[in-house]
C-alpha cells in the first residue's frame, strides 16, 4: 500500500521498490514507475498501485480421474506482475488518493484467473487416467501440465502476468480408498517381511542341523576313539599280565632253582659233615679201644656230670661206695 500525505489541496505519494505507481489524468498517464514519489492534486487524480514483485499463490482443489474417483492436488504458483500498465488496464489496481488503500480486491482477481487456469490443466489431465494410473505417476505429470498450460495462457500474457513457477505438493485420493491403495503394497512388504523372517528361520534351523550333525558326529568320533582306547587298554593290560605271568615264571623258576641248588649244597654239606662226625666218633672209638671198663667209667661218670644238671646235694648209699671202692681196688691191683 502506498504511503499518502494528506496536505490541504495536495497530497504526497511515496511508492516502494515493489509496485508500480500510475498517475492518471483525463485519461492520460501522467507519471508512472517503479518507486515512484510525488505530489498529486485528489480530485483530478486517478492512482493505480500494481506489485511488481514475485507472489505465491497456494491451491487446493478436487479433481476425478476416469475411474470417478476423487483426487486432492495440493500446489503453489508463483507469478509476479510483467506488464503493469496493462495489468492496471485489465484489472481495477486503482488506490483511494486519501488513505492509498485499493478500492476493490485485484490480488483476489489475479488469484482466481490463475487457480480457475489450473485447475482446468489439472482436472483435464486427471480425467484421463484411472486413479491407479495417477498415484502411480505421482505430482510430475500434474505440475508439468500446470506448468505448460499456464506458460502458453493467452489471457495471463494479455493481462500481463508471467507464472514463474509451479510446484505440485500432492496428489492424494479420499482416506478411505488411498488406504485401500495402500493394502496390497502394504500386504506385498508384509509377505516380502514374512518370507524374509520364514528364510531366516529356515537358515537357523539348516545352522542347527548342521550343527547338531556336527556334534553327532563328534560324539561317533569320541566313541570311537574311546572304543580304541578301551581295547587298547585291555592290550596292554593283557600284555602286562603276559609279561607279569612271564615274569614270575622266570622268578619261580629262578626261585626253585636256587632252592634245590641250596638244598644240594645243605645235603653236600650235611653228607659232609656226617662223614666227619663218623670219622671223628671212629676214630674216638678207636681211642677208646684199649681202655680199661674203670677208666670208661670214669669217663662216662665225667661226661654224665657235665650234661647233668648242677647237683646241691649228693647222698651216696654204703653199698654204691662198697662196689665202687672194690672196683676201684681191683683196677689197682690188676694194674
Amino acid at each position: 500500500m502506498a504511503d499518502i500525505a494528506r496536505y490541504p489541496l495536495v497530497r504526497h505519494l511515496r511508492g516502494s521498490g515493489t509496485t508500480h505507481v500510475e498517475q492518471i489524468r483525463n485519461g492520460t498517464t501522467v507519471r508512472a514507475g517503479v518507486g515512484a514519489s510525488f505530489w498529486f492534486r485528489p480530485l483530478s487524480a486517478v492512482l493505480n498501485e500494481v506489485p511488481v514483485d514475485d507472489r505465491e499463490l497456494p491451491l487446493l482443489f478436487h479433481a476425478r480421474t476416469s475411474d470417478f474417483q476423487d483426487v486432492t492436488v495440493q500446489a503453489t504458483i508463483t507469478y509476479r506482475v510483467t506488464d503493469p500498465a496493462t495489468a492496471a488496464a485489465r484489472i481495477d489496481f486503482s488506490i483511494d488518493p486519501d488513505t492509498g488503500a485499493w478500492r476493490g480486491t485485484p490480488l483476489d482477481q489475479v488469484a482466481a484467473l490463475l487457480t480457475e487456469s489450473a485447475q482446468q490443466y489439472a482436472i483435464d489431465l486427471l480425467a484421463t487416467a484411472d486413479l491407479t494410473t495417477a498415484m502411480a505417476d505421482g505430482v510430475g505429470p500434474v505440475r508439468a501440465v500446470i506448468a505448460a498450460g499456464l506458460a502458453g495462457d493467452a489471457r495471463l500474457a494479455e493481462t500481463g502476468i508471467a507464472v514463474v513457477g509451479v510446484r505440485v505438493v500432492a496428489v492424494r485420493p479420499e482416506p478411505e480408498v488411498e488406504k485401500a491403495l495402500r493394502t496390497p503394497t502394504r500386504e506385498q512388504v508384509q509377505q516380502e517381511a514374512d518370507k524374509a523372517t520364514f528364510e531366516r528361520r529356515a537358515v537357523a534351523v539348516e545352522r542347527e542341523r548342521a550343527i547338531g550333525e556336527n556334534e553327532l558326529q563328534t560324539q561317533i568320533e569320541l566313541a570311537r576313539r574311546e572304543e580304541q582306547l578301551v581295547a587298547q587298554r585291555g592290550a596292554n593290560a593283557r600284555r602286562e599280565a603276559e609279561e607279569n605271568a612271564a615274569a614270575g615264571v622266570i622268578a619261580s623258576e629262578a626261585e626253585a632253582r636256587r632252592t634245590v641248588t641250596i638244598a644240594e649244597a645243605r645235603a653236600a654239606g650235611a653228607r659232609l659233615a656226617g662223614a666227619a662226625e663218623g670219622d671223628a666218633e671212629a676214630a674216638r672209638v678207636a681211642a677208646y679201644r684199649d681202655v680199661s671198663e674203670a677208666v670208661l667209667l670214669a669217663l662216662a661218670v665225667k661226661e654224665l656230670a657235665a650234661n647233668l644238671p648242677q647237683i646241691e646235694t649228693l647222698v651216696l648209699s654204703p653199698d654204691l661206695v662198697s662196689k665202687a671202692l672194690a672196683q676201684l681196688g681191683q683196677s689197682r691191683g690188676a694194674a
